[in-house]
């Protein structure tokens, strides 16, 4: 499985970016998906999950209300629409699939992971 990731760029603080994640070798419409983003000198953080259902989803306190990360299992391709960006913000924001249902929050609970698109957020 390959994961890409796209969309980052750079923005004024209070815009908007959708980043996507397309894969392919296999689909993954049975797999729950998340974004997680890491800035510079901290751990990798966990931004957004969904189900493969779409049913269930979950955001980190720091961008609840703000970011919505949805997908497309026919198109096998997940979103993560973001607005309201603040500088805060800014971070390399990488796609990750489970071979589960069910999202986790951890990084290691996933399996496959896109190579990272660059988000800059600036004041």
């Amino acid at each position: 499985v390959q994961l890409q990731a796209s969309g980052g760029g750079l923005v004024q603080a209070g815009g908007s970016l959708r980043l996507s994640c397309a894969a392919s070798g296999r689909t993954l419409s049975r797999n729950a998906m998340a974004w997680f983003r890491q800035a510079p000198g901290k751990e990798r953080e966990i931004v957004a999950a969904i189900t493969w259902s779409t049913k269930s989803t979950y955001y980190s306190d720091s961008v609840k209300g703000r970011f919505t990360i949805s997908r497309d299992n026919a198109e096998n391709t997940v979103f993560l629409q973001m607005n309201s960006l603040k500088p805060e913000d800014t971070a390399v924001y990488y796609c990750a699939a489970t071979s589960s249902a069910w999202y986790g929050v951890l990084s290691s609970e996933y399996d496959y992971w896109g190579q990272g698109t660059l988000v800059t957020v600036s004041s």
